[in-house]
Order: C-alpha cells, then structure tokens, then sequence
C-alpha cells in the first residue's frame, strides 16, 4: 500500500493563528478542519506488515495501514498521570530527538475512536505538543464525535431532472433577477422589458453546470413581461412565469417596482406555500422572506402599490 500524502498546510496557518490569539473563534476554525483532516501519529512497529510498507515505516513517511493493523500509539504523559495521545500535523512538528519508531497517518476520526474506546486509559489529545501545543480535552472529542456521527447519518438525497429545473427555477426569480436588477436599476429594468423570455433564459443557463446533460426546462416563450406606470413615480414590471410553477413551493410571478425620483428598485413575488398563496419580498442584501397572504378578489395590483406605499 502506498504512502499516504499528508498535506495540511491549512490546518497548520490555523493552528499557528491559535497558538498566537487563544480565543474561542481560532479553536473552533482549528476543529472545523482538523475534524476533516488526516494527521500523524507516533507509535510503536505494527506487526504483520508487508515489506513495503516497513521499508516506508522505518524511513520515517507516513503511511496507510490495513484495516486488521493493531495500532500501539507512543503516548505522552501528563505530570497529573494523565495519558494523552499526541497528533502532529506534519513530520516538521517532530523534533529529531522526539522521533517514534514508526509515524502513521491517520483520519483524525479514526483517532477520536482511539481516544473514545480506551477505557478512561487515554483521555485526551494534544496537536503538535512541541510546537503550538494545542490540548484537545475529553469534552472537545466527545463534542466532535457527535458532530462527526450527525454527519455520518445524513442521507443523501437523489434530485430528479426535474427537480432540479424546480430549484434552478426558484433560483433564478429569487435570487439571480433581483440581485442582476438591484445592481443595474434601469437599465437592467429595460433590458427584462425589451428581452422579455430571452432576457430570463440566460439566468437559467447560467445555473446548469457546464457538461451537465440536463438543460434548462423552460423556454423564452412560456415567460410574459408586462410593465405599468402607475403614476408619474411608481412604475411596475409584472413577469408572469411558465404555467408548470404553479404548484406548492415555487414561485409564479414578480412584480419588480421601480420608484422613479429616488430611482429605488423592489421586487415582490408570488409564491404557493403549504398556508396558501403569499407576496414575498427580496431586499437588496439577498435576504427573502414572505409578507402576506394575497388577496383572494384578484386585486393583485393593488395589493403590490399597497405593499410599496407602507414601506
């Protein structure tokens, strides 16, 4: 089995940036990438290894094991008594005099598993202890592990070509056109009111990867672009989406307003939910939320001007 390559340049910035400011945010960022991450570990010769993979143990390189290999950690010892298993980010962190006979490179939950299962013999870790000297208490570990486990557990879940064209859908009507609008004003405003279908087809494409088989499921020609001026000040672009998003969690139309003398854009949409049919609003910064239920006597207009004039 090969070596293998152990390279956590990253880990060690982070590590080097706690052992400077040992503030609570520093050790967090260390366990987000450490929890990921293969480290090495000082321990005795395992037994019953092949030829190469001893000649790569007794040059020193870290190396893979079988799954049946018996691990004996080289362990550190507390003044308390209290055992801990050292890991190391690199061989560098290892002074010359420090050196074990053999250096294993390990899944640091693989480690944790170590630590967790010894019976009170080992109770915690330390990272690179002769450098940063980073101590990782029981606590720590047995929050890690559960967050490791949680992790384990997810399922992952399979989305259908169509499904997928549902979430690009809602993507691009409340996320990719507002913010293109939000940042181009007018000009964006003219090009949804001259392009119309054309105009929304190039935020679909944009959303399929590159090489992806699947294409956009919507055509220019499903979309509808009607604009209002509703008095000399508010003027209302209503964009009518394709008649397949009117079903439950999608979003079936928008209205983007534009407020002529302070030249402010707000975009409104229509979406069915569980509860029913809702106007949400996207601001500037990104953030959605729904408003409020929509009328049901059809007055749909009037209820967006009413949305506009409380703001």
């Amino acid at each position: 089995m090969a070596a293998q390559k152990v390279d956590n340049t990253q880990l060690e910035s982070l590590v080097a940036a706690f052992a400077q400011d040992r503030k609570q945010e520093n050790y967090a960022k260390v366990m987000d990438v450490l929890e990921k991450s293969v480290v090495l570990v000082p321990a005795m010769q395992p037994q019953g290894l092949d030829d190469e993979i001893q000649k790569l143990v007794k040059d020193g390189k870290p190396v893979q094991l079988p799954k049946d290999a018996k691990v004996l950690p080289c362990l550190l010892r507390r003044e308390s008594g209290e055992q801990v298993l050292p890991i190391f980010t690199s061989a560098a962190q290892i002074p010359q005099d420090k050196k074990s006979p053999a250096l294993l490179a390990m899944p640091f939950f693989a480690c944790l598993s170590m630590v967790l299962s010894s019976n009170g013999q080992v109770e915690s870790m330390v990272l690179n202890p002769f450098t940063h000297n980073m101590a990782l208490p029981k606590g720590i570990l047995e929050v890690a592990a559960k967050r490791m486990d949680a992790m384990r557990q997810q399922k992952t879940v399979k989305v259908t070509e169509k499904q997928f064209g549902e979430l690009v859908h809602n993507r691009v009507v409340l996320y990719l056109l507002p913010k293109y609008l939000f940042e181009h004003k007018e000009e964006g405003l003219k090009q949804l009111q001259h392009e119309e279908g054309d105009f929304m087809m190039q935020f679909y494409r944009e959303s399929y990867p590159e090489g992806m088989k699947a294409a956009p499921t919507v055509s220019p020609d499903e979309f509808s672009v009607m604009t209002l001026n509703i008095t000399e000040d508010m003027q209302l672009t209503r964009v009518d989406m394709p008649d397949s998003t009117m079903k439950k969690g999608m979003c079936y139309r928008a209205y983007a307003v534009r407020m002529n003398t302070s030249q402010e854009i707000l975009y409104y949409t229509l979406e069915k939910t569980e509860q029913g049919n809702y106007f949400g609003r996207v601001t500037p910064d990104g953030k959605h939320a729904l408003v409020e239920p929509i009328p049901d006597n059809g007055a749909e207009i009037e209820a967006v001007i009413g949305l506009v004039n409380r703001m």
